[in-house]
């Protein structure tokens, strides 16, 4: 079987196979990417390059359907939500194209002698590697190769290997839009690469900065390899992010916020609440009815109308949850809730009285799965909060506004969203900490990640 291949999750078919890269044809893309940069993003204006991203937004808009219906075959989300992905990073490419100018414009500074001027600069460093996940085919892409791209970086994209489709159906878009404003393809080039061909990508010095979403053992060795060329590279690795609910004057609200929140592409999401953190008195009323409206999702059909469930995205995935839970249940944890698991197809499972002695405490469970965690104050909840390797993100409902301030100030991860959930937005920063992670994607912060910000000054 090929290395690049789309596998039906639903069926366990295989689809389609692509074949994975040649080196001599890896070298080629590496230097067409060098090209385009030399000979296009340096030279033109952002407003040009904004130009080509526009194009890419607009035609993401167009094919909408066509795109979802890739992702849905190739890693199981609900059609739905797959239009939703579609529809956001078609938003993400806009925000880039109206903001772009305006971010990237000289930056004055004020000197203290008095004497001339001087500014800050902001341009493009060259070639940009991207390597992406599965689980966000779309949006994945587009909080990378949006802000970088108007920056005035060339991007070479790795996908994942079980979304070739939709990483080809994305090319053919951005060869399009760059044809569309006379810029060459090279500005974004699909490469199927394997991970020891990733290492020589890494090597390269054309190549300037290496962005991985991912597995922490992924992120560790691009890392590793980056460092020893003095690469810059941006982390989003897993996460095993807290709900503490503290009080509420809506607890149906706040449930199916809870609901809502772990169920999101399957359960399988960086940034998807997987710890429950409730008041002891909340926690019985919460509990009972977390539960019934959790597993009331039963996984079905992802192209069926109304799924808010479908199958994980491969059957290691499935083998993989299948292990954890298990593990967790011999290790002690209480079974509230758990079905009995179909192919990919894995139904909700809840989980209860999980200790830190356990490998479940400190685990990421992507897919499903949720535990539900007592707590009799504010600083045990955020004590629990923190009690992980992970930081990405975290969700604080109560109706206590210092409250919620507080607690967003004690707790450890990059973002924190008090009384909502599945607020993410373009102009939003998006990234982590301790091992979720280091940098930022989306909002004005992704477009200062891979650039040069030059100071240029001026005698009086």
């Amino acid at each position: 079987m090929s290395h690049y291949a789309v596998i039906n999750p639903s069926t366990g078919e295989t689809l389609s196979e692509y074949s994975t890269i040649t080196d001599a044809e890896l070298g080629a893309a590496t230097r067409s990417a060098s090209d385009a940069f030399e000979g296009w993003s340096r030279k033109v204006t952002v407003a040009d390059r904004a130009a080509l991203i526009a194009k890419v937004a607009e035609l993401h808009r167009e094919r909408r359907l066509e795109l979802a219906e890739i992702a849905v075959r190739e890693m199981g989300k609900p059609l739905d939500q797959a239009l939703s992905e579609v529809d956001f990073a078609a938003a993400i490419y806009q925000y880039y194209v109206d903001n772009g100018e305006m971010f990237l414009s000289d930056e004055q500074i004020e000197l203290s002698d008095g004497t001339g001027s001087a500014f800050v600069r902001r341009a493009g460093l060259g070639v940009l590697l991207g390597i992406m996940p599965w689980n966000f085919p779309y949006y994945q892409v587009a909080r990378f190769a949006g802000p970088n791209i108007v920056a005035g970086n060339a991007i070479l994209l790795k996908p994942a290997p079980q979304c070739p489709e939709s990483a080809l159906a994305m090319q053919t878009i951005f060869d399009e839009a760059a044809a569309s404003v006379g810029a060459p393809s090279a500005v974004y080039v699909t490469i199927f690469a394997t991970n020891e061909q990733i290492a020589t990508v890494i090597a390269d010095p054309r190549v300037q900065g290496v962005s991985v979403t991912g597995s922490e053992r992924a992120g560790a060795a691009v890392a590793e390899i980056a460092g020893k060329y003095l690469k810059k590279v941006v982390l989003e690795m897993g996460g095993s992010d807290p709900f503490i609910l503290l009080s509420t004057s809506d607890i149906d609200g706040a449930v199916q916020d809870a609901v809502s929140a772990r169920l999101d592409n399957n359960g399988q999401s960086c940034n998807a609440a997987k710890r429950f953190i409730v008041i002891d008195s909340l926690y019985e009323e919460f509990a009972a009815k977390f539960t019934a409206a959790f597993t009331a999702a039963q996984p079905a059909d992802p192209f069926a109308e109304g799924t808010l469930l479908g199958p994980l995205s491969s059957t290691s995935a499935a083998d993989r949850l299948e292990e954890q839970l298990g593990r967790a249940i011999s290790q002690g944890a209480t079974v509230v809730a758990k079905g009995e698991r179909s192919g990919n197809y894995f139904p909700p499972a809840v989980l209860a009285d999980v200790t830190p002695s356990m490998d479940a405490h400190h685990e990421e469970f992507f897919g499903p799965v949720a535990a539900l965690y007592r707590v009799s104050s504010e600083d045990e909840a955020i004590a629990l909060a923190n009690d992980t390797p992970f930081g990405l993100g975290s969700y604080v409902y109560t109706t206590d506004q210092e409250q919620a301030l507080r607690v967003a100030d004690a707790i450890d991860a990059g973002m924190v969203w008090i009384n909502l959930v599945l607020g993410d937005a373009a102009e939003l920063p998006f990234g982590g900490v301790k091992r979720s992670g280091s940098g930022r994607e989306m909002g004005r912060f992704a477009l200062e990640e891979f650039i040069n910000k030059k100071l240029i000054r001026i005698a009086g």
